[in-house]
């Protein structure tokens, strides 16, 4: 009802369930502060579960209280939430990022550039229609991201041409699916019953589509889905070992490799932060932390002695 996404839906029921298991199956409006601080506690002290993690668990009983089980408590509000740690982002160099991308090719590297390229999020990469590429205008519409927003960010020049011959080889398989009646997608909300002939045409269509067919989890209706996002976090890690890039580095990184890259060269902080789709400048701001990190036109006492 409150079109969340389905993630959080997942999420939130299984912090729910772990919280009454572990007080033996009580009904939660029979406990209260003590029992919720004791079970966060203990992902605390025995699951040692990092502060977002704890804070999500918060979220999901806070959740359960109050719109659930209709319950206005105060004492809600006073449940301290875990301080998380301030962590800086891992960036790649220019160099890593050409290493990395060497080791990867076909859909995989598509998409590994469109995270660089354009600063997508990686389901933000995996979800866009073939509606939402505009080659003219050299953009991408990225639609519900984080936060449910949409935004446009770049369409990077080095990956038109790859993307349009990745697009005449989908329209042809799409053509042959229409004829065996294997082309449906999946839409969002209620635009199956509003636009009936949406599900087939060609511009609904998944960039990066999941090869079999599959049941939506709400609706149980079959279609097709796109990518599970497996595929590339799998491929970007065996690239970065086959790189041997000592980083932890995965598909979100070449997104904060986009943002600080574009700092370097001069690129303004409010820009960066539309194309990122950020909705605080200070979240942004994190990236010029990174730059000032040992700082290369700093000369360390070191090298003057």
């Amino acid at each position: 009802m409150r079109h969340l996404s389905y993630r959080t839906e997942q999420a939130y029921i299984g912090w729910i369930r772990r919280f009454i298991v572990f007080h033996h199956k009580r009904h939660p409006r029979e406990m209260g502060k003590t029992e919720v601080s004791a079970f966060l506690s203990s992902l605390a002290t025995s699951g040692h579960v990092s502060a977002s993690t704890q804070n999500q668990a918060l979220n999901a009983v806070r959740f359960l209280y109050r719109e659930v089980l209709e319950m206005a408590l105060g004492w809600l509000d006073d449940v301290v939430r875990a301080k998380r740690s301030r962590r800086l982002p891992v960036v790649l160099t220019r160099e890593e990022v050409k290493a990395l991308l060497a080791h990867l090719a076909g859909r995989e590297w598509l998409m590994a550039m469109l995270l660089y390229g354009a600063g997508l999020r990686l389901l933000e990469c995996l979800s866009l229609r073939v509606k939402d590429i505009d080659f003219t205008r050299n953009e991408i519409l990225v639609r519900e991201g984080k936060g449910q927003k949409d935004r446009h960010t770049m369409l990077p020049a080095a990956v038109k041409e790859p993307l349009k011959q990745h697009l005449n080889e989908l329209r042809a398989r799409h053509a042959e699916h229409v004829r065996r009646g294997r082309s449906a997608v999946h839409l969002p909300n209620a635009l199956e019953r509003k636009y009936p002939n949406a599900a087939t045409d060609w511009s609904w269509q998944w960039v990066f589509p999941a090869s079999d067919l599959c049941a939506h989890p709400r609706t149980g209706l079959v279609a097709r889905f796109h990518l599970h996002e497996s595929v590339l976090q799998r491929a970007v890690k065996a690239a970065v070992g086959k790189a041997a890039i000592g980083k932890p580095a995965g598909c979100h990184t070449l997104r904060h490799s986009f943002a600080t890259h574009l700092l370097e060269s001069g690129s303004d902080i409010r820009t960066i932060q539309e194309l990122l789709g950020h909705a605080d400048v200070r979240t942004t701001m994190v990236y010029t932390h990174v730059l000032n990190r040992g700082g290369p036109g700093v000369l360390s006492p070191a090298d003057r002695l």
